[in-house]
């Protein structure tokens, strides 16, 4: 009901109420939205990740292959050092596997765990505790066990025929 004006103001009606309820539910669509927009972008980013990391990994994977398969009769087949993948210098003419050591991009710094045998390099993984998009690797085959992969710490990116030589 309308209360009577004092001096100098107008009588208030339900409209007012209406507007400013009006107001209020197009604030709350908006920030609804723009939450949607925002969670969209952090899902497209991991996936992005996820891609990126499954690259980097099968690109060291491959320089540790080459490494151990290029190795000298009598020479060690798997590296001390990440180092050594961007100059072989156990040939007169040193032999690059890698072109560069690339970060993790889950954490942007080169900062792999690394995974030895014998204190040399057979493989690799991200420090990074973020729980996965994906369950199943390119190439594995079969069911994935969902308590297989908890982060994507476990991808592990491991040259296979390094642990026999």
């Amino acid at each position: 009901r309308p209360t009577a004006p004092g001096p100098g103001r107008r009588a208030r009606t339900p409209r007012h109420g209406a507007a400013l309820f009006g107001v209020l539910a197009l604030l709350a669509t908006l920030s609804a939205g723009q939450w949607l927009v925002l969670e969209k972008h952090a899902l497209a980013r991991q996936r992005d990740r996820e891609a990126q990391l499954l690259f980097v990994g099968e690109q060291y994977r491959r320089a540790l292959a080459s490494y151990a398969r290029m190795t000298p009769a009598g020479a060690p087949a798997q590296p001390l050092r990440l180092d050594e993948l961007l100059e072989d210098r156990r040939f007169p003419r040193p032999v690059r596997h890698l072109r560069q050591l690339w970060p993790d991009p889950f954490t942007g710094a080169a900062d792999w765990q690394l995974i030895t045998v014998g204190g040399r390099i057979v493989g690799l993984h991200s420090r990074a505790q973020v729980v996965p998009m994906r369950r199943r690797l390119p190439g594995q085959a079969g069911p994935a066990r969902p308590d297989a992969v908890r982060t994507v710490a476990d991808w592990r990116f491991v040259h296979v025929g390094a642990a026999g030589r």
